[in-house]
């Protein structure tokens, strides 16, 4: 079953009422998006900081009417019909869809971490064939690429290694 997607750039005090909007309309998902790839930290305790320029994106279900939709948000925002975006999302196995990007990621000179529906590149290189996303991870996570390269030049011949995080 294909979805219905709205996306609308608002700003950081516009984002929770035309979450609200949406969720009214309908939506089975709101998601918040960074659009202007500007860093957010948490500054105080049990708060939910927002990037300045957010893009909301809204899923619908395929039998939608986005026209109402459309009439709802720009009756009840400041947006016009030109600023939304309007897609149609074909359904898949989202939960592997991510995999046909994952590549084998090589960590120091001789290590490498391969999905196992990939070949590893260098098959005399030390492989960890495991798939990222599961109990591992990606291996992406900067601590973990630091800790990969830094074992990648130990000497471990005859020693015994325990990922204890």
């Amino acid at each position: 079953m294909p979805w219905q997607q709205i996306k609308a750039r608002v700003t950081d005090t516009e984002a929770p009422e035309m979450e609200q909007l949406f969720q009214s309309l309908g939506a089975v998902s709101v998601s918040f998006l960074d659009a202007e790839d500007e860093p957010v930290f948490q500054l105080e305790p049990d708060s939910t900081p927002l990037w300045q320029q957010t893009m909301l994106s809204a899923l619908f279900e395929s039998d939608a009417v986005m026209a109402d939709v459309v009439a709802a948000v720009t009756s009840g925002s400041r947006l016009t019909e030109n600023e939304l975006i309007i897609e149609q999302i074909e359904d898949q196995d989202w939960e592997r869809a991510w995999m046909q990007d994952f590549k084998p990621i090589q960590f120091g000179k001789r290590l490498w971490i391969c999905p196992s529906w990939c070949e590893p590149p260098e098959p005399d290189a030390v492989n960890v064939m495991l798939d990222p996303g599961l109990a591992f991870g990606s291996g992406t996570h900067p601590t973990t690429a630091l800790c990969l390269a830094w074992l990648d030049g130990q000497d471990l011949k005859g020693k015994t290694v325990i990922d204890y995080g």
